[in-house]
């Protein structure tokens, strides 16, 4: 199969194209850093030519900086997309695998005792500042109890990235009632692994560690540390990629979301303790710190990517972070 593969030099598209390859499939890429933007329609236009299906992994990530990041996360992310998306219609290519993310879901799923299901609004920074980092109950106030987030949760992003990752998914949708085309969007959790960016605010929080390991300082864990995530291999993400391509395509004119993640959650003091003692470097600090954009849990229920994709997660956590506190690429 012939696949266009954008964001193909970055953390994710390179372990993405290794691993078509590996699979025999014959990649083409797209790639900013090779001064391939896909924004511009003539470059997206030249690279489809005969190509099957598109692995779209060009993004901007990251929670951000500031206000000041918004017109960067539309550029990138919506512009961007909506330009392969209208190229991919004129060269009749009906296959997008498309790269989503957890962040869609805003706070991950919780339950009341008294009220059931619970949809927590954004915290209040008032809580935050005084310590209280656990969303409660809307309609009483009670302490929630977390569970696992599946894919027809109602979406609800709380920042600039994750508004982006939705609006790809919202044209992605559209792209495929306009033309017939169908749409895998593969809802990645906390990726990490090997070729992860170092020393970059827009990085995930366990490169933002590992740069702290590297310079001999401690990792700086916000909040309590007790902030539940599902942090899954960069490697099982790429042979997400190449599953969803081998599937059958889902329905004509739909889109079908797949968490992809390890279905093993742990807090985030715990993934700094991990990544410390393996770096072999000083032991994490918590710190108490917060960020708005930020949400208390997410973790995902993996059953539909095992179901209809075949995909599990084979990489632990334990043997992923001691590779991740040597990488050197």
């Amino acid at each position: 199969m012939r696949v266009l593969v954008t964001g193909s030099s970055g953390f994710i598209g390179s372990h993405v194209v290794d691993a078509l390859r590996d699979g025999g499939h014959d990649v083409r890429t797209l790639d900013l850093r090779s001064g391939q933007d896909v924004r511009d329609e003539a470059t997206v236009s030249g690279r489809l030519d005969g190509v099957d299906v598109v692995c779209h992994q060009a993004a901007k990530v990251g929670l951000g900086v500031d206000v000041s990041d918004l017109p960067g996360y539309a550029s990138a992310n919506v512009v961007g997309t909506a330009v392969l998306l209208a190229a991919m219609a004129r060269a009749n290519c009906r296959r997008l695998v498309l790269a989503s993310s957890m962040v869609v879901y805003g706070e991950g799923a919780y339950d009341c005792a008294a009220h059931g299901r619970a949809r927590p609004g954004p915290r209040d920074e008032a809580d935050l500042a005084a310590g209280r980092f656990a969303p409660r109950c809307p309609s009483c106030g009670a302490a929630l109890t977390p569970g696992t987030v599946g894919e027809d949760a109602p979406a609800d992003p709380r920042n600039a990235y994750a508004d982006t990752k939705l609006a790809q998914e919202h044209l992605a949708a559209s792209w495929a009632r306009a033309t017939g085309g169908s749409v895998t969007a593969l809802r990645y959790h906390n990726v990490y692994g090997p070729r992860m960016p170092r020393d970059t605010p827009y990085a995930g929080v366990a490169a933002i560690f590992r740069s702290r390991l590297e310079r001999g300082e401690a990792p700086r864990v916000f909040e309590d540390g007790g902030q539940r995530r599902d942090f899954v291999h960069v490697r099982d993400v790429a042979r997400a990629n190449v599953l969803a391509l081998s599937a059958a395509p889902y329905a004509a004119g739909a889109l079908r979301a797949y968490n992809v993640a390890s279905g093993e959650p742990h807090t985030i003091e715990e993934m700094a303790i991990a990544l410390a003692k393996a770096y072999g470097g000083p032991q994490p600090v918590v710190t108490g710190e917060y960020r708005l954009g930020d949400v208390r849990h997410i973790v995902a229920a993996p059953e539909r990517a095992a179901a209809e994709l075949g995909f599990r997660a084979s990489i632990s956590f334990a043997d992923g972070m001691a590779e991740f506190a040597e990488d050197r690429t």
